[in-house]
């Protein structure tokens, strides 16, 4: 399996970096990024550095020929108004998604949007309208498959970090928290590691379901994940 992965550098995008790197299966991984991945070296993973993620067009030829893309490029809605949350959530991802469907549309289209996404578009949070809006759009599109995955909590394991400062921050000291909690309610948190396998189980056995709530990422993610 050949792997397009943009934003390897945010915690969700190492988390199916590492899975991928891990994956007997998966031939070559293509990372896009706005900055280099540091100490990370593989003969199968070619790196492409973009800095206008929005302008994808100068290298639409390196992306062509893949199977599955993984799109883990995602920004925080805290602080920022709706035209520029819009700009980057919904009018970045389908700048590169039309792009991709027209040179490739065999391949399969996995999209990390979040739990209480609003599908509807007429809500009250603002940052779940753009991400209903932006999973509506790209269920229009020619891919094969398009997976939309929503998880809530993501328990960052195996040096998993964000770049995000107040984040990490926050991770580092909810860790003894979130493993408890992954304990008593082990479908209600996803690990990274979980999450990483789950994107690639869809690629591989693409579930009924293009929407992925936190339960069905947690299964997927197992190891031995049904086709379900």
């Amino acid at each position: 399996m050949k792997v397009l992965l943009f934003g390897a550098t945010g915690m969700v995008g190492q988390s199916v970096l590492r899975e991928c790197l891990f994956a007997p299966d998966v031939s070559r991984i293509t990372s896009v990024s706005r900055s280099r991945l540091a100490d990370v070296t593989d003969p199968r993973l070619e790196q492409i550095v973009h800095a206008d993620m929005a302008q994808p067009e100068p290298i639409a030829g390196q992306l062509r020929g893949h199977d599955a893309c993984f799109f883990c490029l995602g920004v925080s809605s805290v602080g920022m108004d709706e035209p520029t949350y819009r700009h980057l959530t919904y009018g970045l991802t389908m700048a590169i998604a039309r792009m991709l469907a027209r040179d490739t549309p065999a391949m399969s289209f996995a999209y990390v949007s979040g739990a209480g996404t609003d599908s509807s578009e007429q809500g009250s949070r603002m940052w779940a309208r753009v991400k209903g809006k932006t999973e509506n759009d790209l269920l229009k599109l020619p891919f094969s498959r398009v997976f939309l995955f929503r998880p809530g909590v993501i328990q960052p394991l195996h040096a998993v970090r964000s770049k995000t400062r107040l984040y990490q921050a926050a991770y580092v000291l909810s860790r003894p928290l979130l493993s408890t909690m992954k304990r008593l309610f082990p479908n209600g948190i996803v690990t990274s590691e979980e999450f990483g396998r789950a994107m690639l189980n869809a690629a591989r056995h693409e579930p009924k379901s293009a929407v992925l709530e936190v339960a069905d990422i947690v299964r997927l993610g197992r190891p031995a994940a049904a086709t379900d």
